[in-house]
């Protein structure tokens, strides 16, 4: 499973261009509302600019296998990764801070060198990522950037199945987090 999300994450980062430059339109996406969400895993601050993201991202991925992080969080909910996305200084193109972790049912207990973030009850737009992979991972995100969803940036998460290496075809469930006006 390690040597998937580091290949994931790696070829997410360097082909951000090609999604990017697709421009096709929103795959079918459906709006969800959720309860808070807590998290406890290990923080990145990082960017999407090519000197910051595209060497961060993936050695942060590696820290939380190697370092076997999963295992390190108290109260999980199950063993979902979730790649959280928060604390944006403005969009997607400005730096945001990246959670790597499981969903928890308390944040009382936080094991030094973690950290913990509670997202708040909210709306989303759920995009599924299915089948060949990170291809359609990476034009989901290529879509979002690109769609006229309407952002509020306060946390949007990766979520990757306790299957997600086992699987055929293999699923990640985006979340964006919306402006409660689009449901």
């Amino acid at each position: 499973m390690k040597k998937i999300f580091a290949a994931l994450i790696t070829l997410i980062i360097f082909n951000t261009n090609y999604a990017l430059g697709q421009n096709q339109a929103m795959e079918d996406y459906k709006i969800i509302h959720k309860e808070a969400i807590q998290i406890i895993g290990i923080e990145l601050r990082t960017s999407n600019t090519p000197d910051a993201g595209p060497k961060d991202i993936p050695l942060h991925w590696e820290k939380f296998f190697s370092e076997n992080i999963l295992e390190q969080i108290p109260n999980k909910t199950s063993n979902e990764v979730m790649a959280l996305y928060c604390n944006y200084e403005g969009d997607y193109t400005q730096p945001y801070s990246l959670i790597i972790g499981c969903p928890v049912s308390s944040i009382d207990t936080i094991p030094e060198g973690l950290v913990a973030k509670k997202l708040p009850e909210t709306s989303y737009a759920l995009i599924p990522a299915i089948g060949e992979h990170p291809k359609k991972l990476i034009e989901a995100w290529g879509n979002i950037w690109q769609s006229s969803l309407k952002r509020t940036y306060a946390g949007d998460f990766e979520l990757y199945g306790e299957d997600f290496a086992a699987t055929s075809p293999q699923k990640v469930e985006v979340y964006i987090a919306i402006e409660d006006s689009q449901g």
